[in-house]
């Protein structure tokens, strides 16, 4: 999360990896050169250019920004990747390919064919562009880590944000879109003996062959369904507080160094896990998670009884609360009637911020107490369930209010403490990093002292 680099422009230079593409400008071509150097990483006056040029691509109005801006932004970049190699940030080249992968079938799809990606970065081959596009990918890994490590141990009280909130001019208060309350019912397919011994045999291969000398993290990039450590190779570093499952650390600090663990489970699947090294009370370890798939036969079976049970709904025969309360199969909302919230606990969507493409079309047109088809989604863990969603209650567009729109007050309070903590850490890394910045630009306003004036 690039939460200095965050808003408008800001946030397609990071997701672009300020890349270093040789644009011409109308007829001629710029001769590039060093404009700014940082440690031991350098910004090019085509950086510059570039920046714009895939701004304007996505969509911003780059207008409304100057050359000076962009290149503060990517001296900053640059401070951060070389920080987090003097702070000894080690991210694994497994990692790096499995993310650019991704990243390369999404260009892919956007150009047309590799071809044309290959073409348009001006590389003479694939395999050169994925050399040139690893340490463009690797540069920006670097500065997330360390910022991310920079606002790590951020917190912020009620107080703080009670202060916060009083210092925003009345007249400048920020306005939240329509919001809508909403709440779920969902059946899950039945998953039979043989499915789920089908993945514990598949994971005990997994472990034999990383016994017999394979990589762990190499597996984890193949096999497993854990999303938000995949980047990482599976790694996590866990104390007895850490938020998870019981019966992960149960079997996690069971665990001696170098030991993988045989297949268990829990409510996100079955998992084997490898202890690298154990510091103090933490422990450093790898995990891999996969959980078994339905048959069709069992997910028609699940969309039927979910499609009865939404006609006896509108026949009001029971309330959709009830019916959540009786049949929903989602523990986490089931007792309360179906009440959905986002990750921080807020009962209000907010209908044109809404994260979850799929949940959003499924709503996005209804009125207050209809509900949606019968839809197939993915929960948090990638397993597939099918799902309707009621509209409780629709909020219009209103001035932000402390009492009501108190999460989203807090996110915003608490994203200001981050960007000052990175700010005055920038402030101070600069005195004691090696700048150049060439005479073309020794005029500019810079946020940050890059000038050491």
């Amino acid at each position: 999360m690039k939460l200095f680099l965050k808003n408008t422009l800001l946030t397609v230079l990071a997701v672009i990896g300020f890349v270093n593409v040789h644009a011409q400008e109308s007829t001629k071509k710029r001769i590039d050169g060093i404009v700014g150097v940082v440690g031991n990483y350098v910004v090019l006056d085509s950086d510059i250019d570039n920046a714009f040029i895939q701004a304007k691509a996505t969509g911003y109005d780059t207008s409304k920004y100057t050359r000076c801006e962009i290149l503060g932004t990517l001296l900053e970049n640059r401070l951060f990747s070389h920080q987090a190699i003097q702070d000894s940030i080690v991210i694994l080249d497994e990692e790096i390919n499995s993310r650019m992968d991704s990243q390369i079938d999404r260009m892919v799809e956007q150009a047309g064919s590799v071809d044309n990606v290959v073409k348009y970065y001006n590389k003479k081959s694939y395999e050169e562009f994925r050399e040139y596009f690893f340490d463009i990918m690797k540069e920006n890994e670097l500065a997330s880590r360390m910022q991310e490590k920079l606002i790590k141990e951020v917190s912020i009280t009620p107080e703080e944000i009670r202060q916060f909130y009083n210092k925003i001019p009345k007249d400048s208060l920020p306005i939240v879109g329509d919001e809508l309350e909403l709440a779920e019912i969902v059946m899950k397919p039945l998953i039979t003996k043989e499915e789920r011994q089908a993945v514990i045999d598949k994971l005990n291969e997994i472990r034999q062959d990383v016994l017999d000398g394979s990589s762990f993290a190499g597996k984890v990039y193949m096999y497993s369904e854990d999303k938000a450590s995949l980047q990482t190779g599976g790694f996590y570093n866990v104390d007895k507080k850490t938020q998870f499952v019981k019966e992960f650390k149960d079997v996690a600090f069971s665990l001696k160094e170098g030991e993988i663990s045989k297949p268990f489970e829990t409510e996100y699947g079955y998992h084997i896990i490898q202890l690298e090294k154990i510091v103090g009370k933490n422990l450093e370890l790898r995990h891999i998670v996969m959980s078994p798939k339905p048959s069709q036969e069992a997910l028609d079976k699940a969309k039927k009884d979910l499609d009865d049970l939404r006609i006896r709904i509108l026949n009001k025969e029971i309330t959709f609360s009830d019916a959540a309360r009786q049949y929903s199969q989602q523990k986490d909302t089931k007792q309360s009637g179906g009440i959905l919230t986002d990750r921080t606990g807020e009962t209000r969507f907010e209908l044109n911020k809404m994260e979850d493409r799929v949940l959003y079309s499924m709503i996005s047109n209804l009125k207050v107490g209809e509900i949606s088809a019968t839809t197939l989604v993915n929960d948090a863990s990638n397993k597939q369930q099918y799902q309707i969603v009621q509209v409780t209650n629709k909020i219009p567009q209103h001035a932000a209010d402390f009492s009501n729109d108190y999460m989203k007050i807090r996110g915003v309070a608490l994203k200001s403490k981050q960007n000052e903590v990175i700010g005055k850490w920038i402030s101070e890394t600069v005195d004691d990093t090696y700048i150049y910045i060439n005479e073309d630009y020794q005029k500019c306003t810079f946020k940050s002292n890059w000038l050491k004036n």
